[in-house]
């Protein structure tokens, strides 16, 4: 469980239970997508088929290699058909277990999306949980505990999963091989590491954003220059249909002025332009700085009414230039 990045609540929890072997027929993992909680789970499954003992899976046995490698029979996953959850599904997943036999071998199944279980779907389910088959532990995955039944909301113990912070997120991107200047961006553009991760994949992120850094030096003092840039190098490509991503990006640059000038270097973006926003973060107010925000927000919200992208980011490049 060690390699899922942060949650030290949820690992404080699920290490007592393997250490004190005192693990619960039922868990609920809740909290926003993008914080770990499948990784946990599956992290979770192998640390019980682990035949080492301790508070983790090993890695090394022939149960964790089997794991591994996708040939753990005893491990069942239930995801929506479509929109729910049915009880057709649930009383499968029944049969499954019931045909895999009461023995002594540990079973686990993970349903994810647990709140769009039907009615009948969770009775069902609730059933099996009055009455576990031990050694059968169930894990529960939610955006929300209390969408859950009440039911079966009383029978797991709730293993709560908090946002990550930027930081964390950060660290986490960089340590997975992204590049440093891209997920600095993407975490302010996210509220979780999947989010994080579908950003920086985008073929076009990066280009993107260098023509941001261009928009926004040329915006403030060559107002023809970011005229040009943003027909040139933006709506005459294929980036055009990216223009909501790129005024987020917009956002962010102006807010690394306020960073600078506020003396937090260390939570600034464009990192990699340091020496560029450090010469001209003081070239303007706080207060001038905000505005350019507000504008920016501002163009964003034309294009959501519809407004030609084209003419509102030209609107935009006016209003900057004025301050």
């Amino acid at each position: 469980m060690e390699q899922v990045a942060g949650q030290w609540k949820a690992k404080r929890i699920l290490k007592h239970a393997l250490q004190s072997d005192k693990v619960s027929h039922a868990y609920l993992f809740y909290g926003p997508s993008g914080t770990g909680r499948k990784a946990m789970a599956r992290a979770f499954a192998k640390a019980l088929f682990c035949t080492s003992g301790g508070d983790d899976a090993c890695d090394h046995c022939l149960e964790c290699r089997k794991f591994e490698n996708g040939n753990q029979p005893d491990l069942l996953t239930i995801t929506p058909d479509g929109q729910s959850i049915k009880i057709d599904q649930i009383r499968e997943l029944q049969r499954e277990l019931a045909y895999r036999g009461s023995g002594t071998s540990q079973k686990v199944y993970i349903v994810e999306r647990a709140e769009t279980m039907t009615l009948q779907a969770a009775n069902s389910l609730l059933k099996f949980l009055e009455e576990p088959l031990s050694p059968i532990v169930a894990i529960l995955i939610t955006d929300n505990g209390q969408a859950v039944l009440p039911t079966i909301r009383s029978r797991a113990q709730w293993v709560p999963f908090l946002p990550f912070s930027a930081n964390e997120m950060l660290q986490s991107l960089v340590n997975e091989g992204a590049p440093p200047t891209l997920a600095r961006a993407a975490v302010q553009l996210s509220s979780g590491l999947d989010g994080a991760r579908e950003i920086i994949q985008q073929n076009q992120f990066a280009e993107i954003r260098n023509v941001v850094i261009q928009l926004g030096k040329e915006s403030l003092t060559r107002f023809t220059a970011g005229m040009l840039t943003a027909q040139q190098q933006f709506f005459k490509t294929d980036l055009a249909g990216e223009t909501q991503l790129m005024l987020s990006l917009l956002v962010l640059w102006f807010k690394d002025m306020i960073q600078f000038q506020a003396g937090r270097q260390e939570s600034i973006v464009y990192i990699d332009q340091l020496d560029w926003i450090g010469k001209h973060a003081f070239n303007r107010p706080i207060e001038s700085w905000i505005a350019c925000i507000e504008h920016t927000l501002e163009a964003g919200k034309k294009i959501r009414s519809n407004v030609s992208p084209q003419l509102a980011v030209e609107q935009l490049l006016v209003n900057l230039q004025e301050g």
